[in-house]
Order: structure tokens, then C-alpha cells, then sequence
């Protein structure tokens, strides 16, 4: 089993000062960190009768579609007529949207995206999805931030979460 965690590359100071980047590319430029990261969150969230992968923008849609690959299943990418739902981040406010019939009353979705931070993002996609009638109450992450507590704030919202690779810090 590869240490994916070796993968991962961090910057300082990115995008502002203060803030220590997770950068996951490098994890996707090695074939077998990739493949490996996308089999073990399938391998996760097997047998829960997911119908739909969300791959938040834009890593997310990434690791999304090869997680729905593994799973046999649906991708959707967050964002693709659409809906929107606004959110916070730690330096501004962003929208997520989706095509409004994408999924349907019932769908499982399964939230992928390659990091988790303060939840921000997250929050606003399962709040999303949640509208167009699905049921979301799963989530795989490549990295967990987790002293920002992300994590924390989607089990709060009944969501369970799911990640390869935990590191401290920000």
C-alpha cells in the first residue's frame, strides 16, 4: 500500500500569506497514487447503494468520475439550466451550481472532492444536492485538514465522512 500522504506537496504562503497549500496534483501525476486513491475511496463506500458521484469543482471532478467509474455509477460535477447555492470561504464568498435535473428524488450521491478544509464548500454542495431531492449522507476526501474542522461541521449535518490522508495545520 503506497503512503499517499509522500505524494502530496505542500506550499507555504499559498494563496496568501498564512496559509499552507495541500497540493494534490502531484498525487495525480504519479499513475499509481491516482489509482490507488481512487480505488480506496470506491473501495469505501461500496455496497451503500450509491447512484451518482458529486465531484466538487475542479480536483473533485477528478477523483469524482474515476470513483463513479470504480463504482459503476453516475458522475456528476458540481457545477455543470443550473441551481446555485453561495458559501463562505476563509477569504471570500464563491457558488457552486448544478443542471437542476441532474438527480432525482431518492438518488444516493456519494460527495467526492480532493480536500477538506474549514467545510465551507462541502456544506454549500450537500446543501445543494439536497434540494434537488437526493440523499447525500456520505463523503470521500483525498485530504482532510482536519484542525479546520471541516470534517466535523458535515457529520453535524449528517453527513459521513471518509478521507485517505489527514494532515494538521492549515
Amino acid at each position: 500500500m503506497l503512503d499517499l500522504k509522500s505524494l502530496v506537496r505542500s506550499i507555504p504562503d499559498y494563496p496568501k500569506k498564512g496559509i499552507l497549500f495541500r497540493d494534490i496534483t502531484t498525487l495525480i501525476e504519479n499513475p499509481e497514487g491516482f489509482r490507488e486513491s481512487v480505488d480506496r475511496l470506491a473501495n469505501m463506500h461500496r455496497g451503500l447503494g450509491i447512484t451518482h458521484v458529486a465531484g466538487i469543482e475542479a480536483r473533485g471532478f477528478i477523483f469524482g468520475a474515476g470513483v463513479a467509474i470504480a463504482l459503476g455509477v453516475g458522475s456528476v460535477p458540481v457545477p455543470g439550466e443550473t441551481i446555485g447555492q453561495n458559501y463562505a470561504l476563509e477569504y471570500g464568498v464563491d457558488t457552486i451550481e448544478i443542471h437542476a435535473d441532474v438527480l432525482n428524488q431518492g438518488d444516493r450521491v456519494l460527495l467526492v472532492d480532493d480536500l477538506i478544509a474549514t467545510g465551507g464548500t462541502a456544506l454549500a454542495a450537500v446543501s445543494l444536492l439536497r434540494r434537488t431531492g437526493a440523499d447525500v449522507w456520505h463523503s470521500g476526501f483525498v485530504i482532510d485538514l482536519f484542525d479546520l474542522g471541516g470534517a466535523h461541521k458535515l457529520r453535524e449535518a449528517g453527513v459521513k465522512v471518509e478521507a485517505l490522508i489527514p494532515f494538521e495545520g492549515h
